[in-house]
């Protein structure tokens, strides 16, 4: 990418998914992951509180500080120039309006994130309406909500019974209503994961949702077949391929092909 060339935007996420085009996406936690992902087409990169658990070691997200998100975000913002940097916004760092807004200063202009990310449904609807009257583009987070470890008791697919799909989607509509500018969609069943998309403008981004969905986002250490406990959901781009950067340009021609994931990457 030259100098001349800007960032992917919000807008221009959304008119890909007004085109068709799939939407690749992958976690990055440094410079050079994210300079490869750059070459290899990624359209966005979230830098992922995931980093506690495959940077750090812990067993969820929840120690993961604002800090080390800014610090983080500002080592992918260093290797990335194409790609939409998508921050999430650590456990308790957005429980109010105000909270939140401080935080999401300090993701913006210390860790060089274009999006803020946050987890939840109707009950963050408020924290939303604040960040977006400020101009701050919001990604929202449904599903299996990763900070919400404890209370869960683990990481079980969500949405299996009717009722629970019914407010999955109602939400879905609540935080576009509220203004997030995208949605990731985890861990929950394909047919789902589709309805959502189909019924929101704002693109979604998949992961263990099953192929309807308007991008895909992995953990990059999965995708390189490095985590102890690989998801079901994943695949090993990084078998057969000579680099990683082979493996990050694999990824991401299956998911704009469609050939990534398939139903057998999601949950019924």
């Amino acid at each position: 990418m030259s100098r001349n060339e800007r960032s992917l935007t919000v807008g221009d996420l959304r008119r890909m998914k007004a085109s068709g085009e799939r939407i690749a996406a992958l976690t990055a936690y440094d410079a050079t992951f994210s300079r490869l992902m750059d070459q290899a087409g990624v359209d966005l990169i979230l830098v992922g509180d995931s980093l506690g658990m495959v940077i750090q070691g812990h067993e969820s997200t929840l120690p993961v500080t604002l800090d080390q998100m800014v610090y983080h975000g500002a080592c992918v913002s260093h290797g990335s120039q194409r790609a939409l940097r998508v921050i999430d916004m650590p456990f308790l760092s957005y429980s109010t309006s105000k909270q939140a807004l401080e935080s999401a200063q300090r993701l913006i202009q210390q860790g060089s994130a274009h999006v803020v990310k946050l987890e939840g449904g109707r009950e963050r609807l408020e924290v939303v309406s604040a960040l977006v009257r400020e101009g701050i583009p919001v990604c929202g987070h449904l599903g299996l909500l990763p900070q919400s470890y404890l209370k869960l008791g683990g990481y079980p697919v969500q949405g299996r019974s009717s009722e629970d799909a019914k407010h999955l989607l109602e939400d879905a509509r609540l935080m576009e209503d509220a203004g997030v500018s995208m949605m990731v969609l985890e861990c929950i069943p394909s047919r789902l994961a589709g309805e959502i998309t189909s019924s929101l403008a704002v693109p979604t981004i998949g992961i263990g949702a099953g192929p309807d969905c308007d991008g895909q986002v992995l953990v990059s250490y999965d995708l390189l077949g490095c985590s102890l406990n690989t998801p079901s959901f994943c695949f090993d781009f990084l078998a057969g391929e000579g680099s990683v950067f082979d493996a990050f340009h694999r990824y991401v021609q299956a998911v704009k092909s469609g050939s990534f994931p398939t139903d057998a990457h999601g949950f019924k």
